[in-house]
């Protein structure tokens, strides 16, 4: 990275100190896991929805876009609409004991809570 990149440095105004270091926190790397080391729990949630229930799927250990290409494989699964974000997969409807069939075919070790 360069030293010009105003980007990295939005967040701080002036500073007198002459030894001061811009601190750009790089995006750690995290590790997934493999399917059969994952402990995924699935829960019903119905709390600010307006009345409505989702499946909830939480626990991955993994990289964003792991999670995102797995909440994408289980929205298709089940034919329904959600969404992947906070490190939870979100799925429309109380679906726990299909997403957890789906789960376990695909390796994981899932618990309906």
């Amino acid at each position: 990275m360069s030293n010009n990149d105003w980007k990295a440095r939005l967040g701080v105004v002036y500073s007198t100190n002459p030894d001061f270091k811009y601190d750009t926190q790089e995006d750690e790397v995290v590790e997934t896991l493999p399917p059969s080391k994952q402990k995924l729990r699935i829960a019903l949630d119905k709390r600010n929805r307006g009345g409505k229930q989702v499946t909830v799927v939480s626990d991955f250990i993994g990289s964003e876009e792991q999670l995102k290409e797995l909440g994408k494989k289980l929205k298709t699964k089940c034919g329904v609409g959600g969404s992947v974000k906070d490190g939870v997969i979100v799925i429309q409807g109380d679906l726990r004991q299909k997403v957890a069939d789906i789960l376990t075919a695909e390796g994981y070790k899932a618990r309906v809570i």
